[in-house]
């Protein structure tokens, strides 16, 4: 049976968030051809034995794209799609591309979506099943993890310090990371993985260059099939919301979250995700127009947490 998921998403860590229903899925049905937004994701997922094809396709949210989406859903022949979006358009070109059955999220119920709770919802409901694990296991090819080793070395403590995001009111700053390291660095071993896209290498470059000792490894050059074993072998993650974390706590190691202006739901579903949020900040309110500035979140509080998990 030739089963798919759209996920109509473009950043890497929501695609993420959503692998596991893509397992529960092809449990059931066998490996599932993704079709998304995202033009990382089939590197993220070229490892996964339950995913047999990544499709991206570019965002367009108009109408008048309906039928090229049809011609590219038919061309794949799928007898079964599960629409991990309340989106009108996808469901009408499933329907004109002759896919007998047609799984959506309510549409035009988009409003206070909550992204981890509306696709555990879905994929119960479609499935028919009582539950379903809001994490899954990510895997990473074995050769991939020994090459990565290479970075490491057994004495130190080794952080990944997500300092890039998609936007810049949800960085916590470079200042407050080479503030942390340092502090980190004056009471034990430690070794920092940076990490951030390829476009934001110069807060990687400034972050390497203004910290007092130099025990660490800029991330933003390599691509993601390259830094993905890096981060599973890591001890800890610490930073921004970004996609490192989605990685990170599904390969179970503690994932420090600084959220300043995302969504809960982006840290809702791992028991290893730790979310530190602004001072007089309330997690429930907390989202894409929230207004609060890097210095909202203390150093010393993420020192702590640091310690205390790492302890």
């Amino acid at each position: 049976m030739n089963v798919g998921v759209f996920l109509n998403y473009v950043g890497l860590g929501s695609n993420i968030l959503h692998l596991t229903y893509c397992h529960e899925i092809a449990k059931k049905y066998g490996p599932v051809t993704i079709i998304t937004l995202c033009k990382n994701l089939s590197q993220a997922l070229e490892d996964d034995p339950c995913i047999k094809e990544v499709i991206i396709i570019k965002k367009n949210k108009k109408i008048t794209d309906i039928p090229n989406i049809s011609i590219l859903l038919k061309k794949i022949s799928l007898n079964k799609i599960f629409i991990f979006y309340p989106s009108p358009r996808l469901y009408i070109a499933a329907k004109l591309a002759g896919i007998k059955n047609v799984y959506s999220y309510p549409l035009f119920r988009k409003k206070n979506l909550h992204l981890v709770n509306a696709a555990n919802k879905f994929t119960c409901e479609s499935l028919n099943i009582d539950s379903c694990p809001t994490e899954t296991k990510f895997f990473i090819d074995h050769k991939k993890t020994d090459h990565a080793k290479k970075y490491f070395t057994k004495d130190n403590y080794n952080i990944v310090i997500g300092a890039g995001s998609s936007g810049p009111d949800t960085r916590w700053g470079e200042k407050n990371f080479i503030s942390l390291i340092n502090k980190l660095n004056a009471i034990g071993n430690y070794y920092f993985y940076i990490q951030c896209g390829p476009e934001q290498n110069e807060i990687s470059k400034n972050i390497i260059n203004k910290i007092e000792k130099k025990n660490c490894m800029d991330l933003s050059k390599m691509n993601i099939s390259e830094i993905i074993p890096i981060l599973s072998l890591c001890d800890m993650y610490v930073g921004n919301d970004s996609f490192s974390h989605h990685i990170t706590s599904q390969c179970n190691k503690p994932s420090i979250v600084l959220l300043l202006n995302s969504p809960k739901a982006y840290s809702d579903y791992s028991k290893n995700h730790h979310r530190i949020i602004p001072e007089n900040a309330k997690l429930e309110e907390l989202d894409h127009s929230s207004n609060y500035s890097a210095s909202s979140i203390g150093i010393e509080k993420v020192l702590n947490k640091v310690l205390e998990l790492k302890n």
